[in-house]
């Protein structure tokens, strides 16, 4: 007997049921209680998406009432519906089991969808409306209309899944849906005018004939409003209300809208209540003026009033697509005709770039990690990608072509096509890609008609899917062809949006061209070039002519128009990508760079468009474009190698000039290196406060070994010179800008002393003229010197010691605190170490010193803030700046260094986690001063890497500081944030230091 059951297994396997088993007992079972064949069963089951699933649910509803199943049978399209239906859709079989007699509503229908027409005559007779109200208000009319609208959903999804070609009827599929969603918005509408006007004195009710004269349009949105709609889909709605004037002059405006908010309130409560049958699908009034704050109704004026005086961009884009949905039609469309002029000029407005993509970001922000990879609407190469694409390019030339203004994705495809935008087949490729996507969504969707966008993850699935759709044989196929769409989705987006620029800059014809100059000036425009006339210039001189160089370019230049345009500055990333390549001309490893290694091309357009102090040494180091191919490159070299080159670098020059000339050379190469990497996120700040310490470190060195051997004769070569170290230099925490404070030392070591004075002072000139660098400035700031600028430029040791012995003030003791030789005479640093120790260090701290160094930094915060300026956005000197930091690190040294060995360091936070070890300071208030201290400093180097030039003021222009932002790795757009982020991180630093400072 086994071997007569294993033909019929077999069979049954080939046709798509795995559980084969209990598959063939349910076949037996479902024939024997519909009198069906076994064959005809097995023949409607393969039609299904999920042959088990279907067999399994067809039994369940015969088991509860066979009747409707066998007299389907009759009705060949109905039949075929059913097995369709319940196989790619556990909701429907579900929905056919609380309503088995809803089965026998499939016969007759014909492969056809419903048109509008019928959806709205159905639903309403579902409700048994006349004039505008239901037969009846109870509960059982909501619940009529939820199975009503289920049947007709029934209807689209059976034509959706029988048809030949489900790719090229998803738009009729999704059209009819939301016909359907408009439908049973009316007739919920029509149960709500009933149940508002029942019981005249009852609280928050009213008079049937006031209701009756309330007008109250719902205006779809999104998807409703485009009549694309998903199967399980939020429905964003925007309600309107409205009244004769009769009705207006005898109860008032205000209970007017009284009525239509109780209007509003009830018909969404009829979609998306809970009820005995489950709700259809949220009603989302969110796109309303103020949102989720403002009133849910509001009168045509009150609209229009808060549109012209409040609203914001991204309002009037999320209007492009609406459309009156249901309720008073003519007040619906008097509302679309009022807003439509204001969404066409939106594009307009300066911060339109901005408002586009805050309306792409606010749906993607909050996509759970693991949902990311399984996204079909928001994923990269998703949904929203082609929507986005669409809609910009429409605001873009909208504002000037009404015949682009369509509401839907695909007609205003077809229409960017027609008028030119666009190639045709690019267009042809997009639109299959979004009929595609659209086509899977719907069909997981169906699987469980539930709202969702992710592909399954499941192998089973994916096969149920494949089957579903049409799309492929088997799951893994199917999946295939998605990430092969989602990579040419987003191909396509540049091909669309970014190509055709370069038509309106080549040597065409008019009539061969995709965009005129004036149309790719707009486009320029609107993704953020603030000078689309020099754009447009540069991109000509980059692509023109027959050369390999202009051939590359032009094959890259679309994708690194859009990569420029995601950067802070795209204009000047334009400019100086184009004075870098014809700086290399034709060099075939920039070439090669460019057309192989996206990495380094993307990355090449990132540091260019944000940072100018890159872009302008990169002008002057062109080669330096090729440490983007390798991230070993951005690295630091260390201190070692760079000696090495520097020393060879004087070996080969004869003269001072010319060594200089190339050390200072080696010192701008190696400042582009560090900021390249700090930029491109490959260096930490401590790495770059090393890097940066090291090369000045390096510079100054070589200059000092330079001019002594240039100034310094054999016969006063006994003389020791020594430079040492101070502030941020001393205690290695440089920054982009920052000064080199240093003091000079000599010991004459036998030479006559005046001899040795005037020797030491021709060095510290010669070091000081041949440090000048118009291009990357390195300042030698000698004013923490003793008596500072008024004292000597350069003492000899004994001189700082009698100094220091006799007259050194408190300030002076606290300066020393970060001194740290770095050149010259070791054995002389050494000495002038220890007699520094003896200062910084006391054994005995004198009160009235410490007092004088508490008065010094509160006069510093009174006086030395320029005029003008905000103390809170002073990154240096404003209250929880660097200076706070610093001089309460240093007042602790003062005090405890001579006993606590840990102290002793010249830097601010070795210093701070010292005091922390020693428990002079809790572990909050080190981090809260690290913190600031940490942020501040890299806020102050990011506003010189963004403008090329040093700053201690936080900028207000709020493009500066997300520039500013953008280059610390915020998300665009988060000037916002940069700002609050440093004011809470400095008010909390600055309640610290007042209590242990001043405290």
């Amino acid at each position: 007997m086994s071997l007569d059951r294993s033909g019929p297994l077999t069979e049954l396997a080939r046709l798509g049921f795995s559980e084969l088993g209990s598959a063939d007992a349910e076949l037996t079972e479902l024939g024997e209680l519909i009198g069906a064949a076994r064959e005809d069963l097995i023949d409607g089951a393969s039609r299904a998406a999920d042959p088990d699933a279907a067999v399994a649910a067809l039994l369940r509803i015969a088991r509860r009432d066979p009747g409707p199943i066998r007299g389907l049978r009759r009705d060949g399209h109905g039949w075929a519906a059913l097995w369709s239906l319940v196989g790619a859709s556990t909701g429907f079989a579900d929905f056919f089991l609380r309503h088995p007699d809803e089965v026998s509503a499939l016969a007759g229908q014909g492969q056809r969808l419903p048109t509008a027409d019928e959806l709205r005559t159905e639903l309403l007779d579902a409700v048994g409306s006349v004039d505008g109200f239901a037969e009846a208000g109870g509960d059982e009319a909501w619940v009529a209309l939820r199975v009503r609208y289920r049947r007709m959903l029934a209807r689209i999804a059976a034509y959706d899944l029988l048809s030949a070609s489900p790719v090229d009827e998803v738009a009729g599929a999704a059209a009819a849906l939301a016909d359907a969603a408009g439908a049973a918005l009316e007739a919920s509408l029509s149960v709500a005018r009933v149940r508002v006007s029942r019981g005249v004195g009852a609280a928050g009710l009213f008079p049937r004939e006031q209701v009756a004269r309330t007008s109250l349009a719902i205006i779809g949105m999104g998807k409703a409003g485009a009549r694309e709609l998903n199967y399980v889909s939020d429905v964003d709605v925007i309600f309107v209300a409205g009244a004769d004037d009769a009705l207006l002059e005898e109860i008032g405006e205000s209970r007017v809208v009284d009525i239509a908010t109780r209007l509003a309130v009830q018909t969404m409560r009829g979609i998306s209540g809970i009820e005995v049958e489950p709700p259809l699908w949220e009603v989302d009034a969110n796109l309303r003026p103020e949102g989720k704050q403002g009133a849910l109704v509001r009168t045509l004026d009150s609209h229009l009033a808060y549109y012209d005086r409040w609203a914001k961009s991204w309002e009037f884009q999320a209007l492009l697509k609406a459309r009156p949905l249901a309720g008073d039609t003519a007040l619906g469309e008097e509302y679309v005709r009022a807003v439509q002029p204001k969404v066409w000029t939106s594009a307009a407005r300066e911060n339109f770039v901005d408002s586009v993509q805050r309306m792409r970001e606010r749906v993607t922000e909050h996509i759970p990690a693991a949902d990311a990879p399984y996204q079909l609407k928001l994923g990269p190469g998703g949904i929203r990608d082609i929507e986005f694409t669409v809609q910009l390019l429409q605001l873009v030339h909208g504002l000037s072509d009404d015949r682009i203004r369509q509401r839907g994705t695909l007609e205003a495809l077809d229409a960017l096509v027609a008028e030119g935008y666009i190639g045709r087949a690019e267009a042809a490729a997009f639109s299959r890609d979004y009929r595609v996507l659209r086509l899977l969504e719907h069909r997981v969707q169906l699987r469980n008609l539930r709202r969702t966008h992710l592909m399954p993850s499941r192998p089973e699935e994916l096969r149920v899917l494949a089957r579903a759709t049409g799309l492929a044989e088997t799951g893994d196929a199917v999946r295939e062809q998605w990430e092969a769409i989602k990579r040419e989705v987003r191909d396509i987006h540049v091909r669309l949006f970014y190509r055709p620029l370069l038509s309106a800059v080549a040597a065409l014809p008019a009539e061969e061209r995709v965009l005129s100059t004036e149309q790719a000036h707009d486009r320029l425009a609107a993704i953020g070039f603030t000078d689309p006339a020099g754009a447009l210039r540069h991109i000509a001189a980059l692509t023109a002519g027959l050369s390999r160089k202009a051939t590359i370019q032009r094959h890259l230049m679309p994708v690194m128009i859009r990569w420029f345009a995601d950067g802070v500055d795209p204009d000047y990333g334009l400019l100086a990508f184009r004075r870098i390549s014809e700086r290399l001309g034709d060099t075939h490893w920039f070439l090669r760079m460019l057309r192989d290694s996206s990495g380094a091309a993307e990355s090449l357009t990132r540091v260019l468009s944000g940072s100018r102090y890159i872009g302008e040494l990169m002008e002057w180091i062109p080669e330096s474009a090729a440490w983007l191919a390798d991230g070993e490159q951005l690295r630091p070299r260390t201190g070692v190698a760079l000696q090495e080159e520097a020393r060879a670098i004087q070996r080969r020059h004869a003269t001072v000039d010319d060594a200089m000339r190339s050390v200072r050379a080696l010192r701008r190469r190696e400042l582009l290196r560090t900021a390249m990497g700090a930029l491109l996120d490959v260096l930490s700040i401590d790495d770059i406060a090393a890097a940066l310490t090291t090369i000045t470190e390096v510079t100054i060195q070589a200059m000092l070994r330079a001019v002594r051997r240039e100034i310094v004769p054999p016969e006063d070569e006994a003389l020791d010179f020594s430079i040492i170290a101070m502030g941020r230099f001393g205690g290695g925490e440089l920054g982009f800008g920052s000064d080199a404070d240093v003091m000079y030392v000599y010991r004459p070591n036998g030479v006559d002393p005046q001899r040795a004075h005037e020797l030491s002072l021709q060095l510290v000139a010669a070091l000081r003229r041949h440090s000048e660098d118009h291009r990357v400035p390195l300042d030698l700031d000698a004013d923490l010197r003793p008596e500072g600028r008024n004292g000597p430029l350069v003492r000899s040791i004994d001189s700082y010691a009698e100094y220091y012995r006799r007259w050194s003030l408190s300030w002076e003791a606290q300066a020393l605190l970060r001194a740290r030789g770095i050149a010259g005479s070791i054995k002389l640093i050494t000495a002038f170490t220890e007699l520094a120790d003896e200062v910084r260090y006391p054994a005995n701290v004198d009160p009235h010193g410490l007092r004088e160094i508490k008065r010094i930094k509160a006069r510093v915060e009174a006086e030395r803030l320029p005029q003008g300026v905000d103390p809170t956005r002073h990154l240096k000197l404003g209250p929880g700046g660097l200076s706070d930091v610093e001089w309460l690190a240093q007042l602790i040294q003062l005090q405890h260094a001579h006993a606590i060995p840990e102290l002793r360091t010249a830097s601010t936070t070795g210093a701070l986690k010292a005091a922390e070890r020693a428990e002079l300071i809790t572990d909050t208030a080190a981090d809260r001063l690290s913190a600031a201290w940490r942020l501040a400093s890299r806020l102050r180097s990011a506003n010189t890497l963004l403008s090329g030039q040093t700053s201690d003021v936080l900028p207000v222009d709020r493009q500066k500081l997300d520039g500013i932002g953008r280059l610390l790795g915020y998300p665009p757009r988060s000037a916002s944030r940069v700002e609050e982020d440093w004011l809470g991180t400095s008010r909390r630093a600055r309640r610290v230091f007042e209590k242990l400072f001043y405290g």
